[in-house]
């Protein structure tokens, strides 16, 4: 075993600090996309911190399968979701409760199955939760988003009044790119980010604001679209689109402003962080960096236009973005006012350090794991969901070395 894995072994069983020879240095690796510049010297390969924080990792779970989605609850236990379709209950000290009655059907094949869990801004009085998930429907399937009361009595958990409240159209019959994201604004409006279903036929369509592929929505809690929306009134337009023009995304939360920040995954490269903005357009597929899986190059191979957003930081290798958390906490005073992104193919925590809402350090905390999820837990530790390629999850709590 290499020295690194063995101190990652140590670090997942025991408990200690993350030494410093397992930070991840700037990334020299070669880009994909050999021949693409950035339009700006911060748009990519942030410097390392001058301080680096070297976190201890703790195990509060193993064993359970394959998660996509962790949320806190009030008491401190943790509401996750399975990929696979099931829904329970992690507590604080890592007990693992019955699979919650209730939740939707889901098309688990692939990169489906059950997605999001939010936690309705007023969730201490009306109980009410939030998921998003791949449903199967005549045609294929789509991201969908539904609204149900969590119950826990002595007849145990279960979802009450499953009500889906949006679907994502046009349905497509594949395995890949649902997204997807909740995340609760400022107002008590509701952003769904989802994919452009990866397929080159469709994928077009995330530039088409007719089409529901590709995009960030803005719905209210029953789905509808806010009055303020940037095409309400366009003709022939959806009008619950808040931004276009995606392609992938697995990564979003608010920051300290209460402003929308998403992660989404580029092709081979390109993976993007952007701020959505009311009727703005990010590019995709017309607009890329990165290259094709292939090799080739994107459509014309074009990393700017006019008309088209540039993303505020890209990654070529990519990280694989999934989960994303703004941290605020105490517990880790160097990260104050950071973005904490899962990554999937870094298999660590990515910490994006800010300054005028650009990059300016990057920074690894490496779990040995793909991540899935990342959560800012209320006393300041960072909490987040690993997992194997088809297999079990780990939920970790990161917190200051004793």
């Amino acid at each position: 075993m290499t020295r690194l894995a063995t101190a990652l072994a140590l670090v997942l069983t025991a408990g200690v600090a993350l030494p410093s020879y397992a930070q991840t240095s700037l990334d020299t690796r070669p880009p994909h996309g050999a021949d693409q510049k950035p339009q700006s010297s911060d748009q990519t390969r942030a410097p390392l911190p001058e301080k680096r924080t070297e976190p201890a990792v703790s195990v509060i779970a193993e064993d359970l399968p394959q998660l996509w989605s962790l949320e806190v609850l009030p008491d401190g236990g943790m509401l996750v979701t399975a990929k696979e379709g099931r829904m329970f209950i992690v507590g604080a000290d890592g007990s693992v409760g019955a699979d919650i009655a209730g939740v939707p059907e889901v098309d688990a094949a692939g990169q489906g199955g059950l997605l999001d869990v939010a936690l309705a801004p007023d969730f201490d009085t009306s109980q009410e939760i939030f998921v998003s998930f791949s449903e199967p429907r005549d045609g294929g399937n789509g991201t969908s988003v539904a609204r149900a009361k969590l119950v826990q009595d002595d007849k145990g958990a279960r979802l009450e009044g499953l009500t889906v409240i949006f679907r994502q159209t046009p349905a497509f019959r594949g395995n890949n790119h649902f997204g997807s994201r909740l995340v609760f604004g400022p107002k008590g409006e509701l952003f769904v980010t989802v994919g452009e279903r990866s397929n080159a036929a469709v994928r077009v369509q995330a530039q088409d604001i007719a089409s529901g592929l590709g995009k960030v929505f803005r719905i209210d809690r029953n789905g509808a679209a806010l009055p303020d929306n940037p095409f309400v009134r366009t003709e022939g337009a959806l009008p619950e689109i808040w931004s276009l023009g995606h392609r992938n995304m697995q990564s979003a939360t608010l920051d300290g402003q209460g402003r929308l920040w998403t992660v989404e995954h580029g092709p081979r490269g390109g993976d993007e962080l952007n701020r959505p903005e009311a009727g703005k357009n990010y590019g995709w597929p017309e607009v890329t960096y990165g290259i094709d899986y292939s090799g080739a190059p994107i459509g014309a191979g074009k990393t700017a236009e006019i008309g088209t957003e540039q993303p505020v930081y890209y990654w070529d290798p990519v990280i694989a973005p999934s989960g994303m958390a703004y941290y605020h906490g105490e517990t880790f005073p160097h990260w104050q006012g950071t973005f904490l992104v899962g990554g999937l193919v870094a298999q660590a925590v990515v910490v994006l350090h800010m300054d005028n809402d650009r990059v300016v350090a990057e920074e690894h905390v490496p779990v040995g794991a793909r991540v899935r999820d990342v959560k800012a837990a209320p006393d300041g530790s960072v909490l987040v969901v690993t997992e194997t390629r088809g297999g079990s999850s780990r939920i970790l709590r990161l917190t200051q070395p004793s």
